[in-house]
């Protein structure tokens, strides 16, 4: 299937590891110009390099931290000047760490929702207004399935996460007459080193085996097992798309069929 979207450019947050990475290479390989946030610099040079050489894709690689409003800026600006218009963005960032009620700090819930919330906010801010002189835009948020369903040991993403989905169902009612598509995945447990990091403080609070911790987790999917970061890019290139034309305000989880609810 041809998704349209050659030559198009996309903006990628946290894109140097685990799922931003993955969607970087599948837009990649669809002939998407690329342009990469990461705040490490030394793993987004290699992922940078390596889309390069394995796709052929151009790609701008930008030290950013999507909390500071000055970088955020910066990273759009420099992708307009590079491509001279920004056509997707997709907002990602690294989830809050794994605590209890009791543990956690007001600190803590203000540092979540600049990561997850005001970043995403950010983002959109500076991209939307190059969007709408197109009039043509494509905005996938990552946000997690624990925006839907609370998940064990994560209270601040179960608490900051949902915010997001509110974010995307009113812009896409506010956008949609102007060819912008806003749209959120909702990954499951997914084999990033964000999960391992999860899960082993899970298994740490609960005095139990890693190997334990990890099995409690695949017995709560359906099919049995953790997703790829490759499955889920799959999803957000499909919304980054052409293809994508009439599908706007969804909030599409991702997770082996863990998501129990009907709605």
């Amino acid at each position: 299937m041809d998704l349209g979207i050659n030559g198009r450019v996309a903006i990628v947050a946290a894109a140097s590891k685990g799922l931003g990475r993955a969607v970087a290479f599948a837009l990649a390989r669809e002939g998407v110009r690329l342009s990469l946030c990461a705040r490490g610099e030394e793993a987004l040079k290699a992922t940078a390099d390596e889309i390069r050489r394995d796709t052929g894709a151009e790609v701008l690689a930008l030290v950013a931290d999507v909390t500071k409003a000055e970088d955020v800026r910066r990273l759009v600006e420099e992708t307009a000047r590079a491509y001279g218009r920004i056509d997707i963005l997709v907002n990602n960032a690294g989830g809050p760490p794994g605590v209890s009620f009791l543990e956690s700090t007001v600190e803590q819930f203000q540092q979540a929702a600049e990561l997850n919330l005001i970043s995403t906010v950010r983002l959109c801010k500076e991209v939307v207004p190059y969007m709408l002189r197109q009039r043509w835009g494509r905005i996938v948020n990552i946000v997690s399935l624990a925006a839907k369903q609370p998940l064990p040991g994560l209270l601040l993403s179960n608490s900051v996460r949902p915010g997001v989905l509110g974010l995307t169902k009113t812009m896409s009612n506010e956008l949609a007459r102007q060819g912008i598509l806003v749209n959120s995945v909702c990954p499951g447990y997914t084999l990033t080193d964000r999960v391992a990091e999860v899960s082993r403080a899970n298994a740490i609070r609960k005095g139990i085996p890693l190997e334990e911790e990890m099995r409690a987790i695949t017995d709560r999917i359906p099919m049995g097992r953790m997703g790829r970061p490759e499955e889920l890019a799959d999803v957000v290139v499909f919304l980054a798309s052409e293809r994508a034309s009439f599908v706007t305000g969804a909030a599409i989880q991702v997770d082996g069929g863990q998501y129990a609810a009907l709605f």
